[in-house]
């Protein structure tokens, strides 16, 4: 049996930024799909429009793998792959199977023996290691931190022991409209000369990178409500 391919389709990270996100491969290849898994349909259809999409919309299959669909049935997804259909799966930004529920389709496909192809586009994670001027050869990504004050300043002092001890960059995320106690509690819970890169809204038209120490942020905190935003902790 001859299966289709997997292709992992990364989507821009913000509004506007199309063209900083696709290569003309993935042009070429969203242009050779007819069925796609998304974990956001809207996004989904504007991206592949953005891309230079040249099939009609009304001649696609989408399949929503949104928060209130992974309970369905799994197999539904792998119909056309089995029928030797090459398939494109979608984040709502970003990179799938990244911080990114679509892991779950990638490793199913993988026990079926079906090809997994990732395409080149922006990952918000990696992107931030490399503006941040901190250790790039060993980081640890942790997603979101407990949202209860204590365990999240714990936890927050755990990370930079951990920078520390392991000569590590730290990176971790929170909801857009949460950033601005998150970065209170940092600055409140982490040493003066702890250097903290804040990235935020990347490729985005008003992207702001800034690496500083503790002691520095203290003196000008930034405002990152509803700004989408990775923190990163490093001492060396």
């Amino acid at each position: 049996m001859v299966y289709g391919t997997l292709y992992l389709v990364p989507v821009p990270l913000a509004e506007n930024a199309a063209a900083k996100s696709f290569t003309p491969y993935l042009t070429d290849t969203i242009n050779s799909i007819r069925e796609y898994i998304v974990e956001n349909e809207k996004t989904a259809r504007r991206f592949l429009k953005e891309a230079g999409l040249k099939i009609p919309q009304n001649e696609l299959i989408i399949h929503d793998y949104g928060k209130h669909s992974r309970d369905n049935d799994i197999n539904s997804f792998f119909k056309g792959l089995t029928a030797g259909n090459d398939v494109g799966l979608m984040s709502e930004a970003g990179c799938p199977g990244v911080a990114d529920p679509g892991s779950d389709i990638v490793a199913e496909a993988h026990k079926r023996g079906i090809k997994v192809v990732p395409l080149v586009g922006p990952s918000s994670i990696l992107l931030a290691v490399m503006a941040s001027g901190f250790n790039g050869q060993s980081f640890t990504f942790h997603g979101y931190l407990p949202i209860d004050k204590n365990e999240r300043a714990k936890k927050i002092k755990e990370l930079e022991s951990m920078a520390t001890r392991f000569n590590q960059t730290q990176l971790f995320i929170e909801t857009p409209f949460r950033n601005n106690p998150m970065l209170e509690e940092i600055l409140r819970s982490c040493a003066a000369n702890t250097r903290l890169c804040i990235a935020c809204d990347l490729t985005a038209a008003d992207e702001f990178v800034q690496t500083k120490t503790i002691a520095a942020w203290r003196q000008k905190v930034p405002d990152l409500h509803k700004r989408p935003t990775i923190f990163l902790l490093f001492r060396s």
